[in-house]
């Protein structure tokens, strides 16, 4: 499925933009800021055990019109569509995650980012990272820091290899490793069934979401709540009780919750097991 104008019209007024759309830098900045604090970060289908559809079909439904968030596949596969409907020349590329490990640990292929041709060089644009995602195009040159409307971002290269970094006060945090290998759709099938349905998979045992706000990222782990203001420190408390997490991802993440009883359900029981 080729997104048409009225996707592309529809993608744009779920995100908040109204201004001027051409496949250029600014449109890229416009995007990156307002895509991840619209259509924040969310792992509860695969938490309800319900299946992730990449179809762009489906994509559209769920992300743009249906109230709801998604994790990188999904995010980056629907903003990927939307780029190229706009007419970037867009290449898929896929990361190793190292977010909070150590940077050399090695881990499957299992994040999605996307490249981007300017006519000045390529750019790096990722909507799917969670509690790190960077609200701006990043120019893909290694060693520079890049100013995003939150904490700066560079890219550190070791010959092939490339990383993504944040910097959290005064530390620099390596996100992911990637190269630039295109990936083919079978690669994202094969990775998002792995993430949505292996056992092991971290978004199958506990919530993850995060949206960037102004001045600010919010982010929800299991029970716990988190606030992070970019010129101050985090505030975190725990939410004791099913209603108030839901209301938490209905109010401050503004996603529609596909199953609530199912959801409650599973929260009690996880709240259970923790006491």
């Amino acid at each position: 499925m080729t997104l048409g104008p009225a996707d592309v019209d529809a993608y744009f007024a779920r995100i908040g933009w109204t201004g001027p759309v051409a496949a250029d830098r600014a449109t890229l900045d416009a995007i990156a800021a307002h895509h991840p604090a619209a259509i924040p970060f969310e792992n509860l289908d695969p938490y309800l055990d319900r299946p992730v559809d990449l179809a762009p079909e489906a994509l559209m439904a769920k992300l743009v019109h249906g109230g709801r968030g998604g994790y990188c596949f999904e995010q980056n596969g629907l903003l990927r569509r939307v780029l190229e409907a706009i007419g970037f020349a867009v290449t898929p590329l896929s990361g190793r995650v190292v977010w909070n490990m150590d940077p050399e640990t090695v881990t499957a292929r299992t994040h999605m980012v996307l490249r981007v041709d300017l006519p000045d060089g390529p750019v790096l644009i990722d909507s799917g990272f969670g509690s790190a995602v960077p609200t701006g195009a990043l120019d893909l040159i290694p060693d520079i820091e890049q100013p995003t409307p939150h904490e700066p971002f560079r890219f550190v290269r070791n010959g092939e290899e490339w990383r993504a970094q944040i910097r959290i006060g005064s530390e620099w945090r390596t996100t992911y490793r990637f190269d630039l290998s295109p990936q083919q759709e079978i690669d994202y099938l094969v990775a998002n069934w792995y993430t949505s349905t292996h056992p092991s998979s971290h978004f199958r045992h506990g919530l993850t979401l995060a949206r960037p706000l102004a001045g600010r990222r919010i982010s929800l782990r299991g029970n716990e709540l988190a606030l992070r203001a970019l010129d101050g420190p985090s505030e975190r408390r725990d939410l004791t009780d099913a209603e108030e997490i839901a209301a938490v991802i209905e109010g401050d993440f503004g996603i529609r919750i596909p199953d609530r009883p199912a959801l409650l359900a599973r929260l009690r029981a996880s709240l259970a097991d923790a006491r």
